[in-house]
């Protein structure tokens, strides 16, 4: 079937921080009189980010998913620093830090995103974004001048459902009344982008700069780019058959 419609995940696959993000920590906790290492806080945060609830709160009012949003990195952090007791100024730290990655000058494109997209939406492909982010996302990717390229950003936090819930990619799809084999979903996540898309019945894409990813059945790429020629040639093999 013709792919119709290709959804991206955010961070790590259209964006990534300008800094790391235990360098980032380290700096601005740094201000408030706490010096822990960057190689310290990082992999704090991916341990404690792994074992997060999902960033989704499922029959919240829409007025109420920001404060919801906060309180759930906010939390988050305090895990983060747990083995350092709670210091002085938290909330004044945490309140910088949130604002920190609300800025579209904290994260960068990886470098072939703009020609990617640019190309995909001159073929006539619908394009969006499915994310486990929350309503940060959104003046960001607008910042970084890549939102114009997208019929929707998907935020779990907003939606109620986040990946690789099928409800999430089923939200997607229903928006433009497609069937879901004929939408693609690419991400650097085996379990959340991967197999959520492909339980979902969307084809999924691993894409994988590092080459350090398990071994997949998906179609792996290392730069967004080879979108393209598999677009094309699902479309070549659409008219075939």
């Amino acid at each position: 079937m013709t792919i119709r419609a290709v959804f991206f995940d955010a961070a790590g696959t259209l964006i990534k921080p300008v800094r790391n993000v235990g360098e980032s920590y380290a700096r601005i906790a740094h201000n408030y009189g706490i010096n822990v290492a960057p190689s310290e806080i990082s992999p704090r945060f991916r341990l404690c980010f792994a074992a997060a609830p999902p960033l989704a709160f499922p029959g919240a009012s829409a007025g109420d998913i920001q404060v919801l949003e906060r309180n759930w990195w906010r939390h988050l952090v305090e895990l983060i620093f747990e083995p350092w007791g709670r210091f002085d100024g938290f909330d004044e730290y945490f309140s910088e830090l949130f604002s920190y990655f609300a800025e579209p000058e904290s994260w960068a494109l990886y470098p072939e995103v703009r020609e990617t997209l640019s190309a995909l939406k001159e073929r006539g492909v619908i394009l969006g974004v499915i994310s486990n982010f929350d309503s940060r996302l959104v003046n960001i990717l607008e910042g970084l001048g890549t939102a114009k390229y997208f019929a929707d950003i998907i935020i779990s936090s907003r939606v109620g459902h986040a990946k690789p819930a099928r409800e999430i990619f089923d939200a997607a799809v229903r928006r433009h009344g497609l069937a879901a084999q004929a939408a693609l979903h690419v991400g650097d996540s085996s379990e959340n982008d991967v197999r959520g898309a492909i339980n979902a019945g969307l084809k999924g894409v691993l894409v994988d700069r590092d080459g350090d990813n398990e071994p997949t059945l998906s179609l792996r790429i290392s730069s967004l780019k080879e979108l393209l020629s598999f677009v094309e040639d699902e479309a070549k093999n659409s008219k075939v058959t």
